[in-house]
């Protein structure tokens, strides 16, 4: 579905929600194993995709976003989640380690004490608890988790397609960027946006009755 949309161009928002009663509870330890380095692999190329996608992400998640599912979630732009969702990092119970980015992001949205408390001690936390910490934009009651969902990619949508995509880019870049290699990126972007059409919006000529 990500390789659909990355290439569809009538999408311009992506969002995504698991199904059932969960966004995505990580790795399936049913059959007594974590799994193997290609496992590991594949489930990297996911991280690759969402990062490589090109479009606005928006993780809308329901009910467990554990493990890898919460790595997942993290590489998308914006994550709201429903009064119900639960977050954390089981892989050190179970004797396993973070595979996608986590370790990078997460300290970057919560700061590194609280990353490493959640890595380290498996601590799962309710959906208030990571939207204070800047795990999530917004949480909601799980009825309105799509309308809100399909809110914000609306008005994602109602802004200039080359604007969002390039300040998109920039957000990203800038995570691994020194800040000379920043400024040097945005007068790039300046000179894109400088040569292509503008959507400013129009002024409203006023009635010269005053209506």
């Amino acid at each position: 579905a990500l390789r659909a949309a990355a290439t569809d161009t009538e999408v311009r928002v992506v969002i995504v929600k698991g199904k059932g009663k969960a966004f995505c509870s990580g790795y399936d330890i049913s059959s007594g194993h974590l799994g193997d380095a290609l496992t590991a692999e594949r489930m990297q190329e996911t991280t690759r995709l969402m990062l490589r996608i090109g479009k606005p992400t928006i993780a809308a998640i329901q009910g467990y976003c554990l493990g890898g599912g919460c790595e997942w979630a993290m590489n998308f732009d914006l994550r709201i989640a429903a009064s119900d969702a639960k977050f954390g990092f089981p892989e050190a119970k179970i004797g396993a380690t973070i595979t996608n980015a986590g370790t990078k992001l997460l300290p970057l949205l919560v700061g590194l004490g609280r990353a490493s408390e959640l890595i380290l001690t498996s601590r799962i936390i309710d959906a208030n608890t990571a939207e204070q910490w800047g795990l999530v934009n917004k949480v909601v009651a799980l009825e309105k988790l799509d309308a809100e969902a399909m809110e914000i990619a609306q008005k994602i949508k109602s802004n200039n397609t080359l604007a969002v995509y390039l300040n998109r880019l920039g957000l990203w870049h800038g995570i691994s960027s020194t800040t000379e290699q920043v400024l040097d990126f945005e007068l790039m972007q300046a000179i894109i946006t400088s040569q292509a059409p503008t959507t400013l919006p129009h002024k409203r000529k006023k009635d010269k009755r005053g209506d």
